[in-house]
């Protein structure tokens, strides 16, 4: 068997519209912090066909060189699946571009790399996924069927054994007792191995679920259905890594600029102004209004200006309205 690459290819999907901007930030803090991986970013782009209503791919040149000056290499792939109905699925379906047998992370695209990726001890053959979650699915209906139950019927259904999924310091009927990811980074020693069960454990739980899913919504929660049964079926587990790593000082899942300017730590800050001033760089994101505005206009900053990173409020819905309220929203 042929042995593994030192360094893990790195994936994120980038198309039309916010995520190619996104998927230029990501490049630019990952040739900034963590050179080394910089040549081994593939940048997935869905392609236009029956599943799409228009054309998601990049059109833009000015985007696509500016990837490839940045070490990225974009590559094209159909859906076959998902589509307009399921964006989400773009992250399952887009696996399939990566070399097989060689280790990959993939990270949401709205994800900047504030560290180096070197420090982070992946062990490829123990897969996981990113803990910076709260308990969005599922949503539980009066009378209806409890946490335990809507979970084991999907480990059944899998023949999965439940019990060994189970946090045991968690009470039960708690949602982080059973496992649960956020799908913005995941791993694993082969890309083929982990997109087919991927792909196979969703389209399974979408077209034929258990009828204790019966009330429960899966858009657009299908992907972090799916994530967890296939992460526990290939011996992966919740804390494989260090916590602060990921999701800390090496990667920020930002979601959108305001969340960020609002509620990230000052390190993110610097990193996303730092690798946003080459000029090379700003002629082609100041195409984009949300960057425009909150990056080089400054009005990130009156969003940061609002917030006490040290007392946010709990739920991310306030701080969503509060930033709405200001007029600052934009996505």
């Amino acid at each position: 068997m042929a042995s593994s690459p030192a360094k893990p290819n790195i994936l994120i999907v980038g198309q039309a519209g916010r995520l190619q901007y996104e998927a230029i930030l990501f490049a630019a803090t990952l040739a900034q912090n963590s050179p080394d991986f910089a040549k081994a970013l593939y940048v997935a782009v869905p392609q236009a066909g029956p599943l799409w209503q228009g054309d998601p791919t990049i059109k833009s040149q000015d985007c696509l060189d500016l990837l490839a000056h940045l070490g990225a290499t974009v590559v094209p792939f159909e859906n076959q699946h998902f589509g307009q109905s399921y964006p989400y699925g773009n992250k399952i379906e887009a696996l399939k571009i990566l070399p097989e047998k060689e280790p990959f992370v993939f990270f949401d695209t709205d994800t900047l790399v504030t560290g180096d990726l070197a420090t982070v001890p992946f062990d490829y053959g123990v897969p996981s996924a990113s803990l910076r979650r709260t308990g969005t699915w599922p949503q539980l209906e009066l009378y209806g069927p409890g946490y335990g139950e809507i979970w084991k019927s999907l480990y059944d259904k899998f023949g999965l054994d439940f019990e060994s999924s189970l946090d045991l310091s968690a009470p039960d009927e708690y949602w982080r007792r059973y496992l649960y990811f956020n799908a913005g980074y995941f791993y694993y020693r082969c890309p083929k191995v982990f997109g087919e069960r991927f792909l196979d454990y969703a389209l399974s739980i979408r077209d034929d679920p258990p009828a204790q899913l019966v009330c429960q919504e899966m858009n657009p929660w299908l992907d972090q259905v799916a994530l967890p049964l296939v992460i526990h079926s290939l011996g992966g587990q919740r804390d494989a890594l260090p916590s602060g790593l990921l999701d800390g000082d090496i990667t920020c899942h930002y979601r959108i600029l305001p969340l960020l300017y609002a509620r990230e730590a000052d390190h993110v800050v610097q990193t996303l102004e730092t690798v946003t001033a080459p000029n090379k760089i700003k002629k082609v994101l100041k195409q984009y209004e949300p960057i425009l505005r909150m990056i080089y206009q400054g009005r990130g900053h009156k969003v940061r200006a609002m917030f006490d990173r040290e007392n946010l409020p709990r739920k991310e819905q306030a701080i969503r309205n509060r930033i709405k309220k200001e007029g600052f929203w934009m996505r």
